[in-house]
């Protein structure tokens, strides 16, 4: 049976600007006032302690990343739980899926306590209850890991599995994986970075031409098969 692998920020809710608004406010209160939205997209894709760890370096911030860690989860949930929307089509083809009874999971570089606030805070809780965090893994995207513990809580092989994904660290780590990558680029001027090229299906324009009924066609084409 073919189960389906949803990335969580950028592909089912668009949680982008609170994870920018967090960080500034963290990098902010450390004394790195200017950080901007362009930024930020240079590290869509990659885990939030990944991303901490870069940016203290790069900035010669002296507190642990631990701690900074901290600090943005707790901005962070602060803005999730009441600022966090699914994306109407992303809403639409995960409860088709709920209907036909197709296996799925969550995986994600989130912390399991921003994953949770955002599914319960969006509703989708109900119908995704299988959770994979980065922290629970040894490594982050673009290394399969996270994608892999994903597969084995579903009991499901990786060839067997279908990875939806907005950013080219999560295109490479599903093609590490061994699993048929859906990629909707969250920044639409990467969507010819050769991460998504090994993609069955891209849209390019990212969610603005993201269907709901395109996705379900190409999922159920390969469960049939």
């Amino acid at each position: 049976m073919i189960s389906v692998i949803f990335d969580l920020d950028g592909t089912l809710v668009d949680s982008e600007p609170n994870y920018y608004e967090s960080g500034r406010r963290t990098l902010e209160r450390h004394g790195i006032p200017d950080f901007t939205w362009e930024q930020h997209s240079r590290y869509i894709g990659i885990g939030t302690l990944e991303t901490l760890g870069i940016l203290r370096d790069a900035y010669g911030i002296q507190a642990p990343v631990e701690q900074l860690l901290t600090e943005q989860n707790a901005a962070y949930l602060e803005l999730a739980r009441t600022h966090t929307e699914a994306y109407p089509e992303m809403r639409k083809f995960v409860e088709r899926l709920h209907g036909d009874g197709i296996p799925m999971a969550v995986a994600s570089g989130s912390s399991l306590e921003a994953i949770d606030a955002v599914l319960a805070g969006t509703g989708l809780d109900a119908l995704l209850t299988t959770v994979v965090s980065a922290e629970e893994v040894e490594r982050g995207k673009p290394a399969p890991d996270v994608f892999l513990e994903a597969a084995r809580r579903l009991g499901a092989e990786p060839a067997d599995c279908v990875v939806l994904e907005d950013a080219a660290p999560g295109a490479l780590a599903a093609r590490a994986a061994g699993m048929e990558c859906v990629a909707i680029p969250y920044v639409a001027a990467t969507a010819d970075d050769p991460a998504f090229a090994a993609a069955g299906l891209l849209f390019p324009a990212g969610q603005r031409e993201f269907s709901a009924d395109a996705a379900y066609a190409c999922i159920t084409e390969r469960r049939d098969a």
